[in-house]
This record gives C-alpha cells, structure tokens and sequence, in this order.
C-alpha cells in the first residue's frame, strides 16, 4: 500500500511554513532527502512529499525549536544509534523505563547497569509494550531476543516491529522498509511499533 503523497505547494499551505523554511530543514538534516519525490506532472517535474510523516516532521519540529537548536533536532530525528551511556538511575530520573521493567531486563539480559544507547532503546521498546498490556513477559523476552539478534538492521531508515498472535502461539517479526506485510487467515497484529518514532522519543528525553 503506498503511502499518499502532498505537493510542495499544498504543503507549505497546509503546514503554514514557507519555501526558505522548508529547505533550510532540509540542509540541516531534519528532513530526509528521500522525502522530497520528484514526479512528472503535465506541468513538468514537481516535488512530492510523504504527506503523514511530513506534517508529523514539521509539527515536531516547530513543537520543539524554542528549546532545542535545529544541529540538536538533526541529532534527534538522525537514525544512526548515539554513543551515549546513561546508568540505571538516569533512566528511572528521566522516565524512560519503570522500575519493575528495567529489573525485568537486567534479569533476562544479565548486563550491567549502565546502558548504551542500543541497550537502552531494547528497554524502552520493551517498557512501551509490557506497560500498554499488549505482550506478557514471555513475550517480552521473545522481543528482547529478536532486537538482540537483529541489532545492526534498527539502524535502517525503516524499520518496525509486529507482534502477531494465532491460536495462542505468537511471533515477533523485525521488519525493513516495509511498505504493507500480510498474514495468513487468522491470524491477529497484536502490536506494530517504528523503531525510528522510538528512537525520537527517547532522544527527545534525553535532550
């Protein structure tokens, strides 16, 4: 299913921003350039944009340019994983985890209390998902296992997690710049989850 595009012009109406705006976010980085879609018109080639993540994009980022400085917010919506190191007791100060799902972690992974930036975005997939009820704690060491052995693919631009169910048995799925997946007949999407939107949130708290 692909997804609906907006034109540059009914962006910059939609959006209430203007054409010097628009590119200055992208040669900051805030905006992927493979969002601006060249395509022929009848009036010649046009720029198209991924409606849904554009407006999402934008209203973050004039949600959040008061506080933070556009290299602050590159650094926020950038996919590559960070060299951070937070402990234990940052991450409960800055409630990105919980108490009972950060020791829920450390029990299944057996590591330490300080947590890289890959550690901590594990935790936090694994607090959004335990909390919101959407997955028992057998399932959350199933998830845990999947991001361990997947590591290096959730640097992708696209990438996203589905939990699906069929007669009790469930299945943890990484996927990669998947633009529609489908399933056999009876079978229940439990949980979808962009690992991009994740690592923004974490950033955002963070930062």
């Amino acid at each position: 299913m692909s997804e609906e595009l907006i034109s540059k012009k009914d962006l910059l109406d939609v959006a209430g921003i203007s054409y010097g705006q628009l590119y200055r976010w992208k040669r900051k980085d805030l905006i992927p350039e493979e969002w601006f879609i060249r395509k022929s018109t009848f009036t010649g080639q046009e720029t198209f944009f991924p409606k849904e993540k554009m407006l999402k994009r934008i209203d973050k980022i004039q949600t959040m340019k008061e506080n933070l400085s556009l290299d602050e917010l590159a650094d926020m919506f950038s996919p590559n994983i960070t060299n951070l190191n937070y402990s234990k007791d940052e991450l409960l100060r800055r409630n990105i985890v919980s108490p009972s799902v950060v020791d829920f972690y450390l029990e299944q992974e057996k590591g330490g209390h300080q947590f890289t930036f890959s550690r901590m975005l594990e935790v936090f997939i694994l607090e959004k998902l335990l909390q919101s009820g959407e997955i028992s704690l057998d399932e959350g060491t199933m998830l845990l296992q999947v991001l361990k052995d997947n590591g290096p693919l959730i640097k992708q631009k696209s990438c996203a997690l589905v939990f699906t169910r069929k007669l009790g048995v469930s299945s943890c799925l990484l996927l990669i710049n998947a633009e529609a997946f489908h399933f056999e007949r009876g079978t229940k999407i439990v949980a979808t989850l962009s690992l991009m939107t994740c690592l923004e949130e974490i950033k955002a708290k963070l930062l």
